[in-house]
């Protein structure tokens, strides 16, 4: 490996790894947040909880928070909101009510199903550039560096919750 690789051995800001996945994610969001808001008046962090309830329905919120890398307070406002809007219900469980599980409703699979394939197509263009085999290639990478993320981070501590 040579010092010269800016990748392994950064020598400035734009030579960050975390900091130009964070200008691709930043470049990007705009996209998936003007339509959610725009089209379904979802915001983005309501698709994250919505999108991962698809997923998994009938967790419960702090379960939610966790695959969706938020903090229990923001799941949970979240989780209001789409229950304001119609999108997800609470259901206690019959053995213990304190213990409340989250459904998407009807209206809230087709926001999903309506929602999904657009972001997906989003995705399919920010890919355009590569080739087949590159995606394949750059989909093992990305896995790979999840792997090495996880590694680093402490045991037990889990991923950070997201931020604003």
């Amino acid at each position: 490996m040579s010092a010269n690789d800016p990748l392994r051995y950064p020598q400035q800001q734009n030579d960050l790894l975390l900091y130009r996945l964070f200008r691709i994610h930043a470049t990007a969001r705009p996209l998936v947040v003007r339509m959610c808001e725009r089209d379904y008046g979802i915001t983005r962090r309501e698709w994250l909880v919505l999108s991962c309830l698809a997923d998994v329905e009938g967790v419960q919120s702090s379960e939610l928070a966790q695959r969706a890398m938020l903090d229990r307070a923001r799941t949970s406002r979240a989780i209001t909101r789409l229950s304001d809007k119609g999108l997800v219900r609470r259901e206690p469980k019959p053995s213990d009510r304190r213990e409340v599980h989250v459904y998407l409703t009807d209206e809230g699979r087709r926001v999903y199903r309506e929602v999904f394939p657009r972001i997906a197509a989003i995705q399919r263009d920010l890919l355009a550039p590569f080739s087949e085999a590159e995606c394949r290639q750059f989909s093992e990478l990305i896995a790979r560096l999840q792997a090495s993320a996880s590694r680093l981070n402490p045991a037990g501590a889990g991923p950070a919750p997201l931020e604003d």
